[in-house]
């Protein structure tokens, strides 16, 4: 019994006449090419759709843009792979007609069609829409941090400004004390010198003063975020645990019966608490329905939010988080006490009614007592 043997190298073959006899009838990147050759790129507002009468000839945005989709498909994000691919990818060289944009093109082709990518995604929603692919009853909605090229150095929240700039006072005092005990230094003991200290007392002025622009910056902008190298990046916290990390909150909505993706949406909204409704709108416009139920996990919980789902013909399912501590310590917490629409009052444990005390109003909202 022998090894299974591969073709001789210098054996003489007969290729395929065509490119096309290579890729399959029912291969994903037929249904590309006839995609994108139906869109209209000028009414989407591609770059380079509408040529110019003078320059040098770019190429033509469905070729780039079919290079994407490919990409996406088979989960190649870099524009240096896709490059690769359009030399080496039988599909690819396929689908772009044998041309191979360089990794510079690629990439700027994304950077200068940005509203223009958003609208193909919308397009295509349609599009499935158009051919029964959605059941438009129940839609999931789910949010990822995805990680910022922004390192934790470059990013200051309120908090981390006030201890930096804390911990920056405490140093000048300390600086300030060694300077008064250099007077009575004894002769061979090593300390720094008055110059020395007054140096690392004007280097620690000037971070003040820096730390202290950024906290106006934050001031003025109404943010409780600043970042430096993405700029629309914020510190979030994640799943599991303490830890937080610079990043975007990604959001999805996604339809029940093929499990295809409605709408996405990129914030940079710290926890998905308000992102409910919103997305939930967005869904049920994309659908082109009157009525939807949404899934969603427990971090989406707020009673505004399902207040504005509900007067929009949105009836969302939520897990309800239980924030109260009490139980831990043997007491009732606000789960053990039952609420009365009829009577606008709540019962406790025991079965009395709780007695209204007064009414007030805090970060706009009524609170009853």
């Amino acid at each position: 019994m022998g090894y299974i043997e591969g073709s001789n190298r210098d054996q003489l073959t007969f290729f395929p006449q065509s490119l096309d006899e290579y890729v399959s009838d029912d291969n994903p990147v037929r249904f590309i090419d006839a995609f994108v050759e139906n869109l209209d790129l000028i009414d989407l507002d591609f770059k380079h759709s509408v040529l110019k009468e003078t320059g040098r000839p770019p190429y033509h945005p469905s070729v780039l843009l079919k290079l994407y989709i490919y990409g996406y498909l088979n989960r190649i994000r870099s524009s240096r792979r896709l490059e690769q691919e359009s030399h080496r990818n039988v599909e690819v060289i396929w689908l772009t007609g044998k041309l191979m944009p360089d990794h510079k093109t690629i990439a700027n082709f994304r950077r200068d069609n940005r509203e223009a990518f958003r609208e193909v995604c919308r397009s295509f929603t349609r599009f499935c829409r158009e051919l029964d692919l959605f059941g438009g009853k129940l839609v999931a909605i789910d949010g990822s941090k995805f990680k910022a090229v922004n390192n934790k150095g470059r990013n200051f929240t309120d908090r981390r400004l006030k201890r930096a700039m804390k911990d920056i006072e405490k140093k000048i005092d300390a600086y300030l004390d060694e300077l008064d005990e250099n007077d009575a230094m004894e002769p061979d003991e090593h300390k720094p010198s008055a110059e020395e200290l007054k140096e690392k007392i004007q280097r620690l002025k000037e971070r003040m003063k820096k730390y202290k622009g950024f906290k106006k910056q934050m001031q003025d902008s109404g943010e409780s975020q600043i970042s430096f190298t993405d700029p629309d990046s914020r510190s979030m916290p994640l799943a599991g645990g303490p830890r937080t990390q610079v990043a975007y909150n990604v959001q999805i909505s996604v339809d029940e019966k093929h499990k295809l993706i409605i709408d996405h949406e990129v914030t940079n909204e710290v926890t998905d608490r308000n992102l409910l409704s919103q997305m939930a709108k967005r869904a049920k416009e994309a659908l082109g329905v009157d009525e939807i139920e949404v899934l969603a996990d427990m971090g989406y919980y707020d009673g505004q939010q399902v207040k504005d789902c509900l007067e929009e013909g949105i009836t969302p399912y939520i897990p309800k988080a239980d924030t109260s501590a009490n139980k831990k310590l043997g007491l009732f917490s606000k789960s053990d006490f039952s609420y009365d629409p009829e009577q606008d009052c709540y019962w406790c444990p025991a079965g009395q009614e709780l007695t209204f005390r007064f009414q007030t109003t805090e970060k706009d909202r009524d609170i009853k007592y």
